[in-house]
């Protein structure tokens, strides 16, 4: 007889945490991305004045290189906590996360700085992959999409505290004492899931550690033309964000003058963001994903142009300001529309190794939307225009890839 979906599919000394407890303690690990990028971002200024005060738009690399970290690690993580279990591998990836942290706080210079934020994105690759995967061991059907929800909820509200906390750690110490948050983080969310969560995936599950899978699950994505068109399309949409985020607080500070009151306007954004969640649960049943996906970009790309014709009229600050702040939160709205959906069409296809391909899709997006990212934001000018040029292109290019899937996805309908 086959277990009711709403079941765990662990043994039940495997459980001996309860539900809420399970939830906040992976919320809080996977938090751990959102808060490493988030909370960095009213650092940014300070950071390019004190390391690179002749060329302060690579301070913008230092989201961008954590995430380069994060995509890189993703591909290693998940295939070793299939061979080793899920709490050794989280654990090492949240003690390279804090040593790298410790590196960055006492950074004298611009390039050690870069270096220790790709290897914390290393170290950061394990509770963002892993946490899936413990849930995956526990629970299955409607309790795993439960747990998510949970857990994607509290992610939701990360991005909108963070910058808040990190401005107060600011004003408390300096830009470095972000980097000391980062380790106390770490340190406290891994000592909670050592404490009191039991290994998810005992010995006899493991699988023996083999590049041999990886490899082969690495081909079938390459050779999917289906595939390959929605992980660019997602990683033109990542790279448009994360030039989003690298350039906001030099545009906050420098072209409007808000740079102490970022963090406050950065948290309404996020809050009106996550909403865009909230409206893809309730509309994805009834327009199917692809068509949210593909309606989202073209209207992405479209408030792009006319934010462009606004900052060619040349307004004063004062005045631009409310359009830029209203074209911002459509822009972050409509990317809330687009991540969930791709990844789900990504893995559609290849949905008899999704554990491999989504670490395969998680890994590729991430480096690609680094590359894409990159270039915007060192194009910055002391104006608006290169990021919004950047979203707009982004935007068409990953429109007009996805008006290429109609008539080659036999689930176009999705």
């Amino acid at each position: 007889m086959s277990r009711p979906p709403s079941q765990p599919v662990a043994p039940a000394a495997a459980r001996v945490l309860a539900f809420p407890e399970f939830v906040a303690m992976l919320a809080m690990m996977f938090a751990t991305i959102a808060f490493s990028v988030d909370a960095m971002l009213p650092a940014l200024p300070a950071i390019g004045r004190d390391l690179a005060p002749e060329a302060v738009n690579r301070a913008q690399l230092i989201v961008t290189i954590f995430v380069l970290g994060m995509g890189v690690g993703t591909i290693i993580a998940g295939p070793v906590s299939d061979a080793l279990g899920r709490k050794r591998v989280v654990s090492v990836g949240l003690a390279i996360y804090g040593l790298a942290a410790l590196v960055a706080a006492q950074a004298q210079s611009m390039e050690v700085l870069l270096g220790a934020r790709f290897v914390q994105g290393l170290g950061a690759a394990a509770p963002r992959v892993v946490t899936l995967a413990m849930v995956r061991d526990l629970y299955q059907g409607r309790s795993m999409a439960r747990v998510m929800s949970f857990v994607m909820t509290v992610f939701i509200l990360v991005p909108a505290i963070a910058p808040t906390l990190g401005a107060g750690i600011i004003a408390l110490s300096s830009w470095r004492g972000v980097f000391v948050a980062f380790v106390i983080f770490g340190v406290l969310s891994g000592s909670w899931l050592w404490l009191r969560q039991p290994e998810t995936l005992p010995p006899e599950r493991r699988r023996p550690l083999s590049a041999r899978p990886l490899i082969d699950a690495l081909r079938e994505v390459l050779t999917s033309r289906l595939v390959v068109t929605y992980i660019a399309a997602l990683s033109l949409g990542f790279g448009q964000m994360f030039a989003w985020l690298s350039s906001a607080p030099q545009i906050f500070t420098d072209v409007y003058g808000r740079g102490d009151v970022f963090h406050y306007y950065f948290a309404a954004v996020a809050m009106f963001a996550g909403s865009a969640s909230l409206v893809n649960a309730r509309l994805v049943m009834r327009l199917g994903m692809r068509r949210l996906a593909t309606t989202a970009f073209a209207a992405q790309s479209s408030v792009s142009a006319l934010m462009l014709l606004v900052l060619a009229l040349s307004l004063p600050a004062g005045w631009e300001f409310p359009f830029f702040l209203g074209y911002m939160c459509v822009a972050f709205f409509m990317i809330g529309l687009t991540f969930g959906n791709l990844n789900a069409l990504a893995l559609e296809p290849v949905g008899h190794i999704a554990g491999l391909a989504a670490a395969v899709v998680g890994s590729l997006s991430s480096i690609f939307a680094v590359i894409i990212a990159i270039p915007i934001g060192q194009m910055y000018d002391g104006s608006p225009v290169p990021v919004v040029t950047g979203v707009m292109v982004c935007s068409a290019a990953a429109f007009a890839l996805m008006l290429t899937t109609r008539s080659r996805d036999p689930a176009a309908a999705a």
